[in-house]
């Protein structure tokens, strides 16, 4: 395991409340948020990917730890809360220098600096997932092959790094939009009407002819 999400605080940052019956509920925003991580995350990132959630809440009969699209979902049933989960897991972690830890709170940071793990809040993490699933659904649309689909990613680049900064790169490298130019009066050809194709005549056409009337 690779990456570690603390789940109900990274819910609380999207805009994610399910749909059907369910919508609007916490059960319905958690199976819209495991739905969104299974569409968007590689599967080498699901399989290294555990998801921490509260036991408050949850279904009845729930497993402690089930599995949704290759990622490892547990409820902190026999804890206090979720941030003491994360706190054991990061803890016994075998290669914590190696862990990346998605939360914003400040008690389950700590427990990743202690381990030497890296971090990064909540929202900045989404934002760019949010923004790699809208290439990966432009990529699809196009044929193309998506980028970014290795755990490496998540561990290499967040570090409590900002995301305003790599949004600022993408925007730099946007082909900048070309305005052309007012077409020039020609007997040869006549410009096209404000108002499109519905009025295939010029503006003043005929102005001449009253004129001589």
């Amino acid at each position: 395991m690779r990456l570690l999400i603390d789940g109900y605080n990274l819910l609380h940052v999207t805009d994610l409340f399910g749909s059907g019956k369910n919508a609007g509920t916490l059960q319905g925003s958690r199976d819209a948020l495991l739905t969104f991580l299974g569409k968007t995350l590689s599967a080498g990132e699901r399989r290294d990917t555990t998801i921490v959630f509260d036991a408050a809440g949850a279904p009845p009969g729930l497993p402690k730890t089930l599995h949704h699209e290759q990622i490892t979902v547990r409820y902190a049933s026999d804890f206090a809360d979720a941030d003491a989960l994360l706190e054991e897991i990061i803890d016994q972690h075998g290669a914590p220098k190696g862990l990346t830890v998605v939360s914003s709170d400040h008690r389950v940071q700590r427990a990743g600096r202690r381990r030497g793990s890296k971090w990064i809040d909540s929202d900045l993490w989404f934002r760019e997932l949010s923004t790699r699933a809208r290439a990966k659904g432009n990529d699809a649309q196009q044929g193309k092959p998506t980028a970014g689909g290795s755990v490496d990613y998540w561990v290499e680049q967040f570090d409590g790094e900002d995301i305003g900064e790599m949004e600022r790169q993408l925007r730099a490298t946007e082909v900048p939009k070309i305005i052309p130019k007012t077409t020039k009066r020609t007997p040869h050809a006549p410009p096209v009407a404000e108002g499109g194709l519905d009025n295939p005549f010029p503006p003043g056409y005929g102005e001449d002819l009253l004129e001589g009337e």
